[in-house]
């Protein structure tokens, strides 16, 4: 596996490969790697000749009172990781690289970021969108592979793609989860035993919603009620939200018509959890 901390060489190998006629797939990450990730670099190889990786954990997306100082970082296990599923090759930007004195340009996919995590992390879009969208400019791959649970991250980039006519696909990957039902999170390592048996409840009252739509319930009111009914059970400090909206737009539905996605954010003890289920 070829390691590259520098952007020039980054895109000169890229260009290479691209000159010899071979397709980049490519996974970008934060680091903290988990089976989640490596599901994504699985499936990165369905896709491309070679598989780029990226570890960089974007100061651009957090908020001034989020993790980003605490934000889990292993990079000789996320290294490992990556040889044994013999990625081609890792770029380890550093900040100074990505937004260098004098940074000053950003991109906004408007209205899908303004609901769901967009509405309590009114920046964080705002610097995915920027960082990937450099990361594309300096890996140049053919393919991407973004993880379902992070769903608005999904939609958002696949429109910035679209709007800026850049040459990518955007694949999505579903979520993976522990074996009691959590989705799979770099950040499920702040929680203890006590918030970790909060956090099945996330996935738990997303099954339920299931049921009741697979039933033949279709009043929203009362799925989001019965939703929250049980989320609000378990020892959790604040639900973010819980909202079921349109699966392309992300608009809230007035009425339940597919593609639908249930999204539930909560405050787990300090940790905020994210997860879904798409009705396809």
């Amino acid at each position: 596996m070829k390691l590259f901390k520098t952007i020039d060489a980054m895109q000169k190998w890229s260009l290479q490969e691209k000159r010899d006629g071979k397709r980049i797939s490519f996974v970008p990450t934060m680091g903290a790697l988990h089976e989640g990730h490596l599901s994504l670099i699985r499936e990165a190889k369905k896709h491309g000749d070679v598989v780029v990786l990226s570890i960089y954990v974007n100061p651009a997306q957090f908020g001034p009172n989020e993790d980003l100082q605490n934000y889990p970082k292993t990079l000789d296990a996320d290294l490992d990781h990556a040889k044994k599923l013999f990625v081609d090759a890792t770029f380890l930007p550093t900040d100074d690289m990505i937004y260098p004195d004098g940074y000053q340009t950003y991109i906004n996919v408007e209205n899908m970021t303004k609901n769901l995590c967009g509405a309590s992390r009114p920046e964080h879009f705002r610097g995915v969108t920027t960082v990937v969208a450099k990361l594309f400019n300096i890996v140049m791959p053919d393919s991407a592979i973004f993880g379902e649970k992070d769903f608005q991250q999904l939609v958002t980039i696949k429109r910035m793609v679209k709007d800026l006519n850049m040459p990518v696909e955007i694949i999505g990957h579903p979520i993976v989860r522990e074996p009691d039902g959590v989705a799979m999170s770099s950040r499920n390592k702040y929680l203890s035993d006590e918030e970790r048996v909060a956090a099945r409840s996330l996935n738990q009252s997303l099954e339920f919603a299931n049921e009741m739509i697979d039933a033949g319930e279709t009043d929203i009111k009362k799925i989001l009620l019965k939703v929250k009914e049980r989320i609000k059970s378990e020892s959790i400090s604040k639900v973010d939200y819980i909202n079921l909206v349109n699966a392309n737009t992300l608009e809230d539905l007035k009425e339940f018509r597919r593609p639908a996605l249930l999204a539930i954010a909560a405050v787990i003890g300090k940790t905020r959890l994210i997860d879904n289920h798409l009705f396809e």
